[in-house]
């Protein structure tokens, strides 16, 4: 992502995540199938180094940020993704972190998170109580909150998925991206970055429709786009989807807008709607996305349905983490395996039973 330096709000060198970025677009020709899509890509952030989700994006600028100003501690309020990358970008450059999480979190999340050496703290509550209690700690101490006092420099870091996608694309934007929401930084800053490649000639226009994607048991920012406001009413978070559940998304509002000035549109889906995505996306492409892609690649079959998205569109669906973070999700989802015993007879006899079926 540091091809985008001079893009990027550092004025030095970055001082860690060195390798993060320019993940695959994958030319989904068999999801495309699946959804009527004749023209379906993948961005996909679910390999992204070094913790498997599109946050590490965000923490390599906001770390090497917060080494700039002279901060000797990381912190963070996060739903998962964001505690694996602060603890291993803080790991990596040597400074002490603290991690604020919900309780009940994955547990793939919490081991991703505790291997980097990190102080992480579980919160009763909503992530909301948790950001809440974060702001009050960086009122008392003098830490680097990457997504509340650095949060401006944090933010601007995702403008690189959107460029990587312009540049992948051969220098254009796409028809359509679907984005998952959570605070709604994301969606804001992928819209921004195509604006700025607009604006340096480095791609004709910017016909791209920015469709909202949210889980339906946590859905402030699509249910504010389907009533046509953009009054945010925050929400209890009650969803599978816990890596976009934020009930009172900091930048809803701008996350509105987004969909709405592009032309987009909001959409939900439930949680059994959410596992079939993570299925259906997995056996076509071979990608095992968390549950946020699910949503995505959900919420995009459900636009199809609608007809708000056309056959030959150039479409990007973002998937944003890695589903062996969220195995739980699948659970039950899938009969154990057939165990036999070392021999061809046995093996014959069970392949001549699965011919039948």
């Amino acid at each position: 992502m540091w091809r985008y330096h001079d893009l990027l709000p550092i004025d030095e060198d970055p001082k860690v995540g060195l390798h993060t970025g320019f993940t695959p677009l994958v030319h989904a020709r068999n999801l495309g199938r699946a959804l009527g899509l004749n023209r379906l890509y993948i961005k996909n952030d679910s390999v992204n180094h070094p913790t498997f989700s599109f946050k590490d994006r965000v923490v390599s600028v906001a770390v090497s940020k917060a080494i700039e100003f002279g901060f000797d501690t990381i912190a963070c309020a996060s739903t998962g993704n964001l505690a694996n990358s602060v603890a291993a970008h803080a790991a990596e450059a040597g400074l002490k972190s603290y991690i604020f999480v919900p309780d009940g979190l994955e547990a793939g999340k919490i081991l991703g998170t505790v291997v980097y050496g990190t102080q992480l703290l579980a919160v009763r509550g909503s992530y909301d109580d948790v950001n809440r209690l974060c702001s009050e700690i960086g009122a008392h101490h003098k830490w680097a909150f990457v997504n509340i006092n650095i949060r401006p420099y944090y933010g601007d870091g995702s403008k690189s998925y959107g460029y990587e996608i312009a540049e992948q694309l051969g220098w254009r934007a796409p028809d359509n991206v679907i984005v998952p929401v959570a605070g709604s930084s994301l969606i804001t800053k992928i819209w921004k970055a195509f604006h700025e490649f607009e604006m340096l000639g480095l791609i004709d226009s910017v016909p791209t429709k920015v469709f909202a994607a949210q889980a339906t048991g946590c859905s402030p920012v699509t249910t504010a786009i389907k009533n046509g406001t953009d009054m945010i009413k925050p929400v209890k978070p009650d969803t599978i989807a816990k890596s976009i559940a934020i009930g009172n998304p900091a930048d809803g509002y701008y996350g509105v807008k987004t969909a709405n000035e592009s032309g987009g549109y909001g959409e939900d889906i439930s949680d059994p709607e959410i596992v079939e995505a993570m299925k259906l996306l997995a056996e076509t492409e071979g990608i095992f996305t968390e549950t946020a892609g699910g949503v995505t690649v959900g919420v995009t079959q459900k636009l199809v349905k609608q007809g708000r998205i056309k056959p030959d569109e150039l479409t990007v669906i973002c998937v944003t983490g890695n589903g062996l973070k969220t195995q739980e999700a699948l659970a039950g989802c899938y009969e154990k395996p057939t165990v036999i015993e070392p021999h061809i007879d046995n093996f014959e006899e069970v392949f001549a039973n699965s011919m039948t079926v």
